[in-house]
């Protein structure tokens, strides 16, 4: 037997074990790339805001003038025999021109208003559509002559852009039309209470005018224009869109010639707008021969533009719709019409009219496709007067009558053009809210 040396080796110690409260690098490395994810979403949620507010801030600043208007009260004595050779004279408006002209000079000298203006260059302050609002006044009014009727005539767009501050005395130096000598009639007239400002119903109510009358433009009748528009628009995409999806969606087979359709119809929503006003102007004007520049126009190739969107958006809410409500319905007896149509579709229901409602809010905003079939350069002055007319009659539209007032070069069409934006901004917001409102009010849980 022999000895055997035995060598002890030392145990290894055990190796440590880690604390789940314990963070480690890993976990504090994934916890600060998180933290940094959050704060750059907080960041660009607040960039987004701030443009917002931007955007919103810029509308309304430049905007909101275009709701006051400044005028002048004058007492008009409508004497019989000025009336009767006014309206004998060849040029009508000229003779209420002198009439409002020898007004304003009385007016002058009963408020000590010192000037050696003539009344041609005097009425330089006031709108040029002064002697044509006397004139209708006159016809509309024939008992008022032999009377004394106060007026609240416009003002020219150069003094109301002086007293809202657009116009200053010194870019007055190179105006043909109006000098500090007008303003100085003006400022005293003001002071004197002749001269106010208020809440300007003729924008909201009025029609466009021309270039020469800035102050008198409104865009009542383009509201009426969209308002046929959208009438159209309700009247044929909402059936039709609604009709195609639940047969795509439905009852249509799964085959090559539905996925063709599927996909035309996502194509067709990214297709650029202007690509269905060409379509509108060779297929609605051209061949059918449909008056050009007329709502119903109008509303046929917007129609066009939002079938797609809301054959996509009625689709999307049909499939929403468990399967199993269908089963159920089915398996108590009802038919494949009476299960969609009794119990897919008024679930559905939120979400078709939401989508619906986008739609039409988007049909309400386009100015391209308006461009081709000529309703941006008809200037809409008169409303129509009746509802076939309203269809058929040319007309404008609130987008391209924005449009139209921003290419001007007078800087009052350009205040009224934002102003525009304002009230279409209103209409958008109108809809959408409405949207809001039917899907809570027709949404039901299951």
């Amino acid at each position: 037997m022999t000895d055997v040396t035995l060598t002890t080796t030392p145990a290894s110690e055990p190796a440590r074990s880690k604390s789940l409260l314990e963070i480690d690098e890993r976990t504090k490395k994934r916890n600060a790339a998180e933290t940094r994810f959050k704060f750059y979403g907080i960041g660009a949620i607040g960039i987004g805001v701030f443009f917002l507010v931007a955007l919103l801030v810029s509308i309304l600043s430049n905007g909101l003038s275009a709701f006051t208007q400044t005028s002048i009260s004058l007492p008009v004595p409508l004497v019989q025999s000025e009336i009767e050779a006014a309206e004998k004279s060849i040029v009508k408006t000229s003779k209420y021109r002198d009439i409002i002209g020898a007004v304003l000079i009385e007016k002058l000298k009963t408020a000590g208003v010192s000037t050696d203006m003539d009344s041609k260059k005097l009425l330089q302050i006031m709108s040029s559509g002064a002697p044509g609002a006397l004139r209708e006044f006159v016809l509309a009014n024939p008992d008022a002559i032999g009377t004394t009727v106060p007026f609240d005539f416009l003002t020219s767009s150069r003094v109301d852009g002086y007293f809202k501050g657009r116009v200053t005395r010194a870019a007055l130096a190179e105006d043909k039309n109006l000098d500090s000598a007008h303003l100085d009639i003006v400022d005293q007239l003001k002071e004197q209470g002749s001269v106010t400002s208020g809440f300007n119903w003729q924008f909201i109510f009025g029609s466009d005018a021309s270039d020469s009358r800035p102050e008198q433009a409104g865009i009542g009748v383009a509201m009426v224009g969209s308002f046929y528009m959208m009438l159209v628009v309700l009247c044929l995409a909402l059936p039709i869109g609604v009709a195609a999806s639940i047969y795509l969606e439905e009852f249509a087979p799964k085959n090559r010639l539905t996925d063709v359709i599927e996909v035309n119809i996502s194509n067709l929503a990214a297709v650029p707008s202007i690509v269905f006003g060409i379509l509108g102007l060779a297929a609605f004007i051209q061949f059918a021969h449909l008056p050009q520049s007329a709502p119903l126009v109008g509303g046929l190739v917007l129609t066009l533009m939002t079938l797609p969107t809301i054959i996509i958006s009625t689709r999307a809410s049909l499939q929403s719709v468990p399967p199993s409500i269908r089963d159920a319905a089915l398996g108590i007896g009802a038919s494949k019409m009476q299960s969609v149509f009794h119990h897919v579709l008024p679930l559905a229901m939120p979400g078709i009219l939401t989508g619906t409602i986008i739609g039409l809010a988007q049909a309400l905003g386009e100015t391209a496709p308006l461009l081709l079939i000529g309703m941006v350069g008809f200037i809409a002055s008169e409303y129509p007067s009746g509802v076939f007319e309203g269809f058929l009659s040319p007309n404008s539209a609130m987008p391209a009558q924005i449009y139209e007032w921003a290419k001007r070069a007078d800087p009052a069409f350009y205040e009224r053009a934002w102003g525009g934006i304002i009230i279409l901004l209103l209409f958008l917001m109108t809809m959408n809210i409405v949207a809001i409102i039917l899907r809570r009010r027709f949404e039901r849980r299951w």
